[in-house]
């Protein structure tokens, strides 16, 4: 069994009730996603309080993402869906619609909190989360990360225009998160600490999922070749491997079609 680096000092921590995202997967079958995720990153699963469908992974004892089953009768996609912090679901969702984005679901409440599923303009799956009580979660450990995001789009400048727009992001607003346009992607960093990658050269029409428009959910790992053994070993496949900027990344396909990366890079930036 291999696991999530608990290492990762740089990237913004994704647990907490000031975290800045939240990760969750939806899937056809909640034991299936429960067995291979906890074989090939070494996480332990427990119900949820949004009912029988749901459940959270821990790392040790911080919860680090949800998976929902939905039932093939709705019309979802299997997929990793970043969930991002808002104080007001209702604004956000309106300036997504304003921006010429699509909100699908919601605002709905659901637990200790209120969330949107939405889209940008150019098709990327996001979510909005507002969060309505405190969270009894604890918080991520000190230089704790769990995961880290990468927005493949169209155009880099563009998107982080759009996700700044609707999330303040450089707004200037204590707690909001910066943008810095470094090379030829945007990183976009909260409370200094790197939260996620934003880059250009998706395409729209392309079949492959992996080149259309899409937020990638990134989990860094102690071992990547074993990870992605594991991860073969148990239903899996590998799809994509990506060698950039301080080490290496590799597109896996998990047993019900949802994609998510490794990666042995220590920060999103």
């Amino acid at each position: 069994m291999t696991g999530s680096d608990p290492r990762t000092a740089s990237a913004a921590p994704l647990t907490g009730s000031a975290a800045p995202c939240w990760v969750t997967l939806m899937t056809r079958n909640l034991e299936t996603a429960e067995r291979f995720y906890t074989q090939v990153l070494g996480w332990s699963f427990r119900p949820g309080r949004l009912g029988a469908d749901y459940a959270v992974a821990y790392r040790g004892e911080v919860p680090v993402a949800g998976v929902f089953a939905v039932s093939s009768a709705y019309h979802v996609a299997v997929a990793w869906t970043p969930y991002f912090a808002v104080e007001d679901a209702d604004v956000a969702a309106a300036r997504v619609r304003e921006r010429s984005g699509t909100v699908a679901v919601g605002p709905l409440t659901l637990g200790k909190g209120r969330g949107v599923l939405a889209s940008d303009r150019d098709g990327a799956s996001f979510g909005l989360w507002e969060r309505t009580e405190a969270s009894a979660s604890p918080p991520a450990p000190a230089g704790h990360a769990h995961a880290w995001l990468r927005l493949r789009t169209r155009n880099a400048f563009d998107a982080a225009i759009f996700y700044g727009e609707v999330l303040d992001w450089a707004s200037g607003r204590p707690g909001c998160c910066d943008v810095a346009y470094e090379g030829d992607e945007v990183i976009v960093r909260c409370e200094g600490h790197p939260l996620a990658r934003i880059s250009s050269g998706a395409v729209e029409a392309a079949v492959d999922p992996v080149v259309r428009p899409h937020w990638q959910v990134q989990f860094p790992v102690t071992d990547l070749a074993a990870t992605v053994s594991a991860a073969e070993r148990h239903g899996g496949a590998l799809v994509e491997e990506r060698t950039g900027f301080g080490g290496t990344e590799v597109t896996l396909r998990d047993p019900d079609g949802a994609l998510f990366a490794v990666t042995d890079v220590r920060s999103p930036a």
